[in-house]
């Protein structure tokens, strides 16, 4: 099986979350975002620099929770991807567009909601499964089956205490 990976990128939220919408309606947020740079010196002290900052977008009903989520100043780790596009002012820039975004949780104190989320088909009501006279059964005959394997099963052995040991040649490798 192949693990997929992808870029990540942590760091803190530098500007307030920007929600838009693009031409064909699709929510798109935008956040400036800096990562906190330092320099390790020889004496094995660190040396705090200035961050660096770059964009963060996201796109679609990520970006509508995101905004929901996140406010200047929080801490975050992102996957996704980075990208060169060209400014409205001709000049090239990057940006990180995040598919999934989430707090920081070796800085950020938080609490977890574990109730699962609402999807739109949760509203609508899943038609009764109707019970033929030959489910009964076939559960019967399933239940039978095991029941007949587990009784087929012997428990294993209890080991003897044998008085014999085995010589063993030493193997040199």
């Amino acid at each position: 099986m192949v693990i997929r990976t992808k870029e990540s990128l942590s760091g803190f939220v530098a500007s307030d979350p920007e929600l838009t919408f693009t031409s064909r309606g699709d929510a798109r947020l935008y956040l400036r975002v800096g990562q906190p740079q330092v320099k390790f010196e020889e004496d094995g002290t660190f040396t705090q620099l200035d961050p660096t900052f770059t964009d963060l977008v996201m796109f679609r009903k990520s970006a509508e929770r995101a905004h929901d989520q996140f406010r200047k100043g929080d801490n975050f780790i992102a996957e996704g991807e980075s990208r060169t596009y060209t400014g409205q002012d001709g000049a090239e820039r990057e940006q990180f567009v995040a598919s999934r975004i989430g707090h920081d949780n070796n800085i950020t104190r938080y609490s977890v909601d574990r109730t699962p989320p609402q999807r739109d088909a949760a509203d609508r009501e899943t038609p009764a499964r109707e019970e033929t006279s030959r489910e009964p059964a076939a559960r019967e005959t399933a239940q039978q089956a095991v029941a007949a394997r587990e009784a087929a099963l012997e428990p294993d052995p209890e080991p003897s205490a044998s008085t014999t040991s085995v010589q063993r040649e030493a193997v040199t490798r």
